[in-house]
């Protein structure tokens, strides 16, 4: 292992799930012991206050077991596990709203007055089989995370759709306000963003509806509200499109509300998504990364940025991190700019926060320590920190770790996205990686608390410009060729697949014709 600059805390804990607590015959691989997809938020009335939330015991053919929330009232230091009814496991039944087999996308998000909200994408049955079910299920919680509600179902579908890729978030001003938006798969693959909303603190919640729909065969994913200080709301995602011979192309958007989330603006278009995910560099199999999705943050002053994976500054070799910004909230955008440190490697599922101080921090994964061992695959996380977008610090925080021991649904799986949240000036990366242990398909979340030693090196290299730091990438001026046109297709044909049970596209790990909502 490199030296971390960062204490890292174990937050997860070993499953205690009931054998079969699901009570449907299996269908897929079961990683009991397998935790991915975390993510991470800050009380604002109490920073001392974490809450954090993934999936437990991830099957093979998509979702979980159950979502996991952890709370900590010391600042990360110490964790206690709850939980909120959203799934069979998790204690959900008929009775209390949670009656699903599976759950997944776990988010979670606090008012401005310090309630806490979680939401899951709760389902039971083969995507779109004869007595299917999803759901976006909201819980609720008044003290710091430590119980939950009932949960409240924001949309129930039958096998006609299929409700993926959900977010949350409470208006930072606005305690009264809170939004939930999402995609809402037919099997004709279209799927418009949907939003249902509260305006009484999530006490009720008005009917689900579309803001935004990008026509027949086309689809949003990992749409994402953020608020600015002006008031407006932003919905960011990706959008996928399909034209009527076959083409495939997507692309990072954004939709506006002035008005609470009442109506929405056209879309504007942030940059085209031009990755080709992530791969084993020894044997070429496919890793399930967050090569679909955009993370995106705020500041104080109302600048948005956005991080994403791309392959425009290798000229379609292997992703990078690409990073734009708004400063006119979200009506216009920077050219993307290449944010990891090292532009030879691939790095992939990024996540982006500006902590109090202004400075923007972006974590991902990279792949510089590497071996040609074919049958492990070392892999390393960091952190890159930036005062103005465009001269960067980095940090290690943990790895080499062997990426090959993580759990596979339709590729090695560590989550489509990872957490990084922030208190005061000090950024709190929240992401999971293989288990010490170094047993086959265990993982665990790992809460990074920089030391005062790192931070204090990063600041002064903000300061200094010592050696060590790097400048932001620019893309060339080349076109995308026809090869790297091939990719990016077969990277998004993929996500089609495992978003609707299509058997995965040549390369892509075999997991049976069986599937288990994929998207999830």
């Amino acid at each position: 292992m490199l030296p971390a600059s960062a204490q890292l805390v174990r937050v997860s804990q070993p499953s205690t799930f009931a054998p079969n607590c699901d009570g449907v015959a299996p269908s897929g691989t079961l990683y009991v012991g397998a935790v991915v997809e975390p993510y991470l938020v800050v009380n604002p009335t109490s920073p001392a206050n974490l809450i954090g939330a993934w999936q437990q015991n991830r099957w093979s053919s998509g979702g979980s077991q159950g979502l996991q929330l952890g709370v900590s009232f010391d600042a990360g230091a110490n964790w206690t596990l709850a939980s909120a009814p959203t799934s069979r496991c998790n204690g959900g039944n008929a009775t209390n709203g949670g009656d699903y087999a599976r759950a997944s996308d776990p988010w979670v998000t606090f008012s401005p007055n310090g309630t806490a909200y979680t939401l899951s994408l709760s389902f039971t049955g083969i995507t779109f089989a004869p007595g299917s079910a999803s759901a976006m299920l909201v819980a609720r919680s008044q003290d710091g995370g430590a119980t939950w509600s009932s949960p409240l179902a924001l949309i129930r579908d039958g096998e006609n759709f299929f409700n993926d890729k959900g977010t949350i978030t409470a208006d930072p001003v606005n305690a009264s306000f809170v939004y939930a938006v999402w995609d809402r798969l037919d099997p004709t693959n279209r799927g418009p963003a949907t939003l249902a909303e509260s305006v009484d603190a999530g006490m009720t919640w008005q009917a689900a509806r579309t803001i935004y729909d990008p026509g027949p065969g086309n689809q949003t994913l990992g749409n994402l509200i953020v608020g600015v200080p002006s008031g407006a709301l932003l919905d960011v995602f990706s959008e996928i499109d399909v034209s009527a011979s076959g083409a495939v192309a997507s692309s990072i958007r954004v939709i506006r509300s002035e008005d609470h989330g009442g109506t929405w603006s056209a879309p504007v278009q942030i940059a085209d998504l031009l990755a080709v995910g992530a791969f084993d560099p020894q044997t070429h199999a496919p890793i399930r990364d967050g090569s679909d999705l955009a993370a995106v943050t705020t500041d104080a002053t109302g600048t948005v940025y956005v991080v994403w994976q791309d392959a425009r500054f290798s000229s379609g070799d292997h992703d990078d991190i690409a990073l734009s910004h708004s400063a006119d909230g979200g009506l216009t955008w920077s050219a993307p700019v290449e944010v990891n440190a090292v532009p030879t490697t691939q790095a992939f599922t990024p996540a982006v926060r500006v902590a109090s101080d202004g400075v923007i921090a972006v974590t991902y994964y990279d792949f510089r320590h590497d071996t040609s061992d074919p049958n492990t695959l070392w892999t390393d996380y960091w952190l890159v920190t930036s005062t103005d977008a465009q001269h960067w610090a980095e940090a290690h925080l943990s790895g080499p770790f062997n990426l090959d021991l993580a759990a596979d649904s339709d590729g090695l799986f560590l989550g489509d996205y990872q957490g990084l949240a922030s208190a005061g000036a000090q950024p709190l990366p929240f992401f999971v990686q293989p288990s010490a242990s170094g047993q086959a398909n265990h993982t665990d979340v790992f809460l990074a608390i920089p030391s005062a030693t790192s931070n204090t090196a990063l600041q002064s290299a903000h300061r200094a410009r010592l050696q060590g730091e790097f400048v932001a990438g620019t893309a060339p001026s080349l076109p995308v060729t026809p090869e790297w046109r091939q990719r990016i297709q077969q990277r998004v044909m993929r996500t089609l697949a495992q978003r609707i049970g299509h058997a995965p596209s040549p390369g892509a790990h075999k997991l049976g014709a069986e599937r288990i909502s994929p998207g999830a």
